[in-house]
């Protein structure tokens, strides 16, 4: 007969965790006679652990798990010392006024009255819908599991459905759901359950190098490779943890959702396949699958027993190394086999070598146990003030410790002669979180690593390690000799794998190789061989053309001669990828226009291929072919076709101080903690306490929390996987590179490059024009918002009419740069100045601002910086206010509308040059009249139009000068960036909108 103590392990601790209050808590408290804690809760204990209360093995450790977790989340309430029971002041009845409060905004939400919904009816779709994700045969594991990826999923109930997974846990402080709460409460059951010194620990782990390892590339593909290799190795690394005490130990990233996780559930933990049949990964079989999202950070943190804390990084490290050397491996035999070449020990050996250490990794733990009293379950700072020290040593704050809000959470705080609040060990999170961030900082400065001698020539790629060789002796053997020699990389000269004369190491050839080993695994997860497509420079350059030649009158060329060349150069084996939008598009086409559209850009890459080859003869035929080809394409499209494309790069701007709250811009992004609380016990307090400690407790910042890192995270990955991807190959002609919780890097046309950009900006925060009118307006910038399947409002997003995704909120704010170059400039060259691009948007624009370079062909360029919102003096740009007019009103609203103004009939392009020839002998005073009478001038249409084109002249000239203030010291080189913002203003507008870039596809040219 096994000990009592022996019937339940940590995955039975989660269930009891998970069960300690019902996820309909808001729906039902103040309403069922029989309690919140009594109704469906009882029910799932029964059915899990044959009791309705929870065992008392696990009592304990469910009620400490619960009282720390609400600590790190929410303050404490008043409570009779009668009864026990929260005081009636304190209660907020959800159903009759329901407020859901946007935990990184404060934005209230309104929902309508979920009154008339039956409690019954409440609980009995909670009964049913838990019950069905309990395990047949009652596995702990899997039923947890279950629990924490479906519990707040609900397909049923349409009434309930709706706002299901957004129910809070706290109808008082309805900022963070019940589902956070369950999660946090979770997993500090499942630290005290396996260690018995109650001592549950942070740790963190981070791998790298990021920047410098995506950076080395040579093609798109490359860039997605480096990105995606690292969320890959992330997963593994996380896949540990996960194993042992379950996915909601990890904080951050939340893993809820993620395809990777789901994948892991469904084949590894063996949760039922026909779960999932739902989720948007499992139906797609093109790289738009989110399986081929690099969504997962290389950073998380999770709660974890101290005990096992450092003893899980250790093995962390060992498996995503071997991993990493696995794949290696797996590189080199693809190598072999596709060159027909034998296996060769010495190339093996260097794998092995050049992998040993990557990635880096960097951990490090906090536990909670140093600062609980001896004997005490009571918070003790002196030795977390201790640890601090050491990271503020010339500093007189000590970070959370120091604030107004921990002065007050600190002791215990009463109200009406009732208690308010007792602090316990959770509510230490925010300074533990902060020592663990600083200590990880720290960690990362210094890097040590195992010295590994490299000899000969280096990799054509990174430039670090000795290339792939079966022979030494090669490796001495200059770029040109080596063609001579019988090596790997001759063999593969030519091929997808290998670009002309390149020789790459391990970690390059890795990366190349990763997309062919990465849709091996989606083969093995989806039963089928999915379809990869790497749009190049050049297609995406013609994409422009090739739109604007279908919606107009699809004139195919009448020469035979040219439609059989287009014919030829198209075979399935090459294939062109085409951008989504385009290629949805022509599946709806006559035969003939999908081969002239497919066939176009492979046979000008063939004619590109020939130009640069050294055969004189290739060279020849292709420069007669290239001739030829200007004068057919021009009679096709109307034009010449369009040479050039775009790269964006985003960035989410101080995510740090979003993830740590220090600083000034940290205390920027804290909400109060009144923002917090319901608008109802905002009105209660303010009546019955506007002074005293609860009043000053109420105006303090509001530390950060786990709920809100779980916040943050949540809408990271709602943007990463959906939101970024459909605009810019949905909405616009673009190709996700990749796209990694704040961080977007795409492909778009030259035409959709402006639209894309200030999508992708209002979307990370969730914001669009409030008022009709002006939603109605704001939607003709962007095309395919129309059909309202993508909606924008008050920090979220709606897409498909479906799923709701929850943003960043109007307190958030993202810097973008971008490149317009020429489809033939190196994309190294290009990448290097999309990220001074980005740089130029965060540091000279001041970040939440948005900089373009325009490469030209010529070799002149453009760069242009500007903010999203126009400054104002002495106050701070408000996203909110910006909200209520138009998008034209804003800078980017501004460009696009000068580019249109451009493209028009009525409008010369010459203004652009003109106004650059006086504009440097205009006085400030004067810039906004003259631009606006210079633009009247130069539109030959009616009165309206000329009007029209005064008032974008005058807002041209108004927003220079209000992005360039005047100073008292600096006013001669303040003018002279204000002309220089102008005439960069005028000549990005004027380039976008030359003939073929824009709807206008007139031929009488300007």
């Amino acid at each position: 007969m096994p000990d009592e103590a022996e019937r339940f392990n940590l995955w039975h601790a989660k269930l009891a965790a998970w069960t300690h209050d019902p996820a309909e808590k808001a729906l039902v408290l103040l309403r069922d006679p029989a309690g919140h804690e009594r109704g469906t809760s009882a029910d799932l204990r029964e059915a899990i652990f044959g009791q309705r209360d929870v065992p008392t093995e696990l009592r304990s450790v469910v009620e400490r798990a619960d009282q720390w977790a609400s600590a790190a989340d929410r303050p404490q309430w008043p409570r009779d010392e009668k009864d026990g029971r929260d005081v009636q002041w304190a209660q907020v009845r959800f159903t009759d006024d329901p407020v859901l409060i946007h935990p990184l905004s404060g934005e209230n939400i309104k929902l309508d009255n979920l009154h008339d919904i039956p409690v019954e009816h409440i609980k009995k779709v909670s009964r049913d819908h838990f019950r069905n994700l309990i395990d047949s045969e009652k596995n702990p594991k899997k039923t947890a599991l279950a629990f924490w990826r479906f519990g707040p999923v609900l397909r049923e109930a349409d009434e309930i459905g709706e706002f299901w997974g957004l129910l809070p846990a706290d109808t008082r402080i309805p900022d963070h759901t019940i589902w956070q709460h369950l999660d946090l409460t979770s997993a500090f059951a499942t630290a005290f359950y396996a260690d018995n010194e109650d001592n549950p620990a942070l740790l963190t782990v981070s791998f790298g190098p990021v920047q410098e390892f995506i950076a080395q590339a040579r093609t798109t593909s490359d860039l997605w490779a480096g990105s995606h290799l690292l969320a890959r190795v992330a997963w593994e690394g996380l896949k540990v943890i996960c194993t042992e005490y379950g996915p909601d130990t990890v904080l951050f990233p939340q893993l809820r959702g993620m395809p990777q996780v789901d994948v892991w559930l469904r084949d590894e933990m063996n949760l039922p396949p026909k779960w999932f049949e739902n989720e948007e990964w499992g139906k797609g079989h093109t790289d738009s699958n989110p399986l081929f999202a690099a969504a997962l950070p290389n950073r998380f943190v999770a709660l974890v027993p101290d005990s096992a804390a450092s003893e899980l990084a250790e093995r962390i490290t060992k498996i995503v190394r071997n991993w990493i050397i696995s794949k290696g491996k797996q590189a080199l035999e693809k190598l072999l086999e596709r060159a027909d070449f034998p296996d060769t020990p010495t190339a093996l050996s260097q794998i092995e070598e050049q992998l040993a250490d990557f990635p880096e990794v960097h951990w490090t733990v906090a536990p909670w146990q140093p600062l609980i009293a001896d004997g005490q379950r009571m918070p003790e700072e002196i030795r977390l003030r201790d640890a601090l020290k050491t990271f503020y040593p010339e500093e007189n704050s000590q970070g959370f410790l120091d604030t107004e809000a921990w002065k007050l959470l600190s002791r215990e705080l009463e109200v009406e002669g009732q208690r308010f609040y007792a602090p316990n060990p959770g509510v230490l999170y925010p300074a533990l979180y902060d020592l663990l961030d600083r200590s990880q900082a720290a960690a990362k400065s210094v890097r040590t690593f195992r010295q590994l001698p490299q000899e000969g020539y280096r990799c054509s790629l990174c430039g670090e390690r000795e290339w792939l060789t079966h022979n030494r002796e090669f490796l001495d053997l200059p770029p040109g000799r080596r063609q001579e020699q019988d090596s790997l990389w001759k063999e593969l000269q030519g091929m997808s794998w290998a670009r002309k004369g390149e020789h790459l190491c391990a970690l390059c050839a890795l990366k190349r190789l990763w997309p062919n080993l990465y849709c091996q695994e989606i083969t093995d997860a989806l039963g089928e061989q999915p379809t990869r497509f790497v749009v190049s420079t050049h297609t995406m350059a013609l994409a422009t053309s090739l739109e604007r030649w279908l919606e107009s009158t699809r004139n195919l060329p009448q020469n035979d001669a040219f439609i059989n060349r287009l014919e030829q150069a198209t075979d399935e084996k090459r294939a062109v990828a085409l951008p989504h939008k385009l290629a949805k598009h022509l599946r709806k086409n006559d035969p003939k226009i999908r081969t002239m559209l497919r066939g176009l850009p492979l046979y000008l890459e063939d004619l590109n291929e020939k130009l640069q080859s050294d055969e004189s003869d290739d060279q020849g035929e292709a420069y007669r072919c290239t001739h030829e080809l200007d004068g057919e394409l021009k009679e096709v499209l109307g034009h010449k076709p369009e040479a050039y494309y775009a790269l964006i790069l985003m960035d989410g701007d101080h995510m740090g101080a979003w993830l740590s709250g220090q600083g000034n811009k940290g205390e920027l992004y804290q909400l109060s903690f009144r923002e917090t609380w319901h608008p109802q016990l905002r009105e209660t307090l303010k009546q019955r306490h506007p002074e005293g400690d609860l009043a000053d407790y109420l105006n303090e910042r509001r530390p950060v929390s786990p709920a809100r890192h779980m916040a943050i995270s949540n809408s990271l990955n709602g943007f990463a996987l959906h939101i970024a991807r459909h605009i810019i190959e949905d909405i616009g002609k673009g190709k996700l590179i990749y796209a990694g919780g704040d961080d977007v890097l795409a492909m778009v046309s030259v035409d959709d490059v402006l639209a894309v950009m200030f999508l992708l900006r209002l979307a990370y925060s969730g914001l669009f024009p409030i008022e009709p009118a002006c939603r109605e307006a704001a939607k003709k910038i962007f095309t395919g918002m129309s059909s309202g399947s993508f909606d924008l409002r008050r920090g979220y997003v709606r897409l498909n009419d479906r799923r709701l995704y929850r943003m960043m909120g109007d307190r958030a704010t993202a810097s973008i740069g971008a490149v317009v170059a020429h489809h033939q400039a190196p994309l190294g060259f290009v990448l290097r100045k999309l990220r001074e691009a980005e740089q130029r948007a965060k540091q000279d624009g001041g970040r939440d601002a948005f900089a373009i370079s325009l490469l030209k062909r010529s070799g002149g360029a453009t760069y242009f910086t500007c903010p999203w919102l126009t400054p104002r003096p002495n106050e701070p740009t408000d996203w909110q206010e910006a909200m209520k007019h138009s998008l034209e009103e804003t800078p980017m609203g501004q460009l696009i509308r000068l580019r249109d103004l451009f493209a028009g009939e009525t409008f010369s392009r010459r203004a652009a040059y003109i106004i650059q020839g006086w504009l440097t002998d205009t006085p400030e005073s004067a810039l906004s009249t003259m631009l606006g009478y210079q633009f009247r001038q130069q539109t030959k249409g009616s009165q309206t139009e000329k009007r029209l084109a005064d008032s974008i002249g005058q807002a041209v000239g108004n927003l220079a000068i209000a992005v360039h203030p005047s100073t008292e010291n600096d006013n001669s080189q303040r003018e002279s960036r204000t002309r220089a913002f102008v005439e960069n203003f005028l000549a990005i507008a004027e380039f976008l909108a030359r003939e073929g870039r824009t709807g206008n596809l007139s031929t009488t040219g300007k």
